[in-house]
């Protein structure tokens, strides 16, 4: 009895972005991260090429964040005021494929910093570490549109992947990335029709596709995953059909969501019942990235080590090595 063939192919792909730039290209790099390609469900190879595997990349801070947890936190206190050192820490220690630095230092509530502040941050870490960078805004639209380009210009022929641009706040950062040869992150509060709408936007300002990477915000397991998981997974599954604008590699941020889940941060003391203090962060964080991860997310902003370590090796498995 012949078995009928269950394979599923696509008419469309998900287009690849390449992040960071070697001495050949015009950068300082030793190497580049690919993302995208792309033209099956999420590690479902027998349906065609799963494209480029995905990649973490780990948070480093301008300005050390308030209120991280011990379990997270002993992992960092030596380096969390120098950034250079921890993203030096993050990359030759912890195995991070990019280092995404957050520049909440130039939010005018969190200090406020400069712009020459923040260019020299993003100088001293592309001196300290050899893989490439994501460099993500405040969020606060003044603050961003002041600061973003003149970073930008600093980093010039590094191809970063900067961002974001949102809806209401997406030409300048779109100008600047075009002008000085950078990635751009697209945003939308997981909107599937918002996230098209953004990526129609920059490219009507003549942005190609093939340098976007598209961010719906992140939930964490237990704060509206599920909600999140099928936003990706409707925008993936657009993308193989054939919709060019949503056809872009997907970054989510796993570490900063998971951790300030209050299962993430509550003490024995505080939750008995729970669990074990030391690993239930890295439980919570772990979880959320595994399971995005099947619903067609590219790059994965994380915290812990051991997560980062779990993580890894089970793409290893999913992706069988290929």
């Amino acid at each position: 009895m012949q078995i009928a063939s269950i394979e599923e192919k696509w008419a469309g792909a998900v287009k690849e972005v390449t992040i960071g730039a070697t001495k050949e290209s015009g950068g300082t790099r030793e190497s580049v991260v690919t993302v995208g390609g792309a033209r099956c469900i999420p590690f479902m190879d027998f349906d065609g090429d799963q494209g480029n595997r995905p990649v973490i990349a780990m948070d480093v801070y301008d300005l050390p964040p308030e209120n991280l947890p011990e379990p997270l936190l002993k992992h960092y206190k030596d380096v969390m005021n120098d950034p250079a050192s921890w993203a030096k820490k993050c990359a030759e220690e912890y195995g991070a494929d990019l280092i995404c630095l957050k520049l909440d230092g130039i939010h005018p509530d969190k200090g406020n910093r400069s712009s020459n502040d923040a260019i020299k941050t993003v100088k001293s870490i592309l001196e300290a570490v050899s893989i490439p960078l994501i460099i993500w805004g405040c969020e606060n639209d003044e603050r961003d549109n002041e600061v973003m380009p003149k970073v930008s210009q600093a980093a010039a022929g590094e191809k970063c992947l900067l961002g974001v641009a949102t809806q209401e706040n997406y030409k300048t950062i779109t100008a600047v990335c075009l002008a000085d040869g950078h990635n751009l992150i697209t945003q939308a509060p997981v909107d599937i029709n918002i996230g098209k709408q953004v990526n129609i936007l920059v490219t009507d300002l003549g942005f190609p596709l093939d340098r976007i990477v598209m961010f719906q915000t992140t939930g964490a397991l237990g704060y509206g995953i599920e909600y999140c998981y099928s936003i990706h997974e409707r925008g993936r599954v657009a993308a193989l059909s054939g919709d060019g604008q949503m056809s872009t590699p997907v970054i989510c941020d796993v570490g900063h969501e998971a951790w300030r889940a209050k299962e993430a941060k509550a003490t024995d003391e505080e939750a008995p019942q729970w669990g074990s203090f030391a690993e239930r962060g890295i439980m919570w964080e772990t979880i959320t990235a595994t399971t995005l991860l099947q619903s067609g997310v590219d790059i994965i902003r994380m915290y812990h080590p051991k997560a980062v370590s779990i993580v890894k090796d089970h793409i290893d498995q999913l992706a069988m090595k290929v």
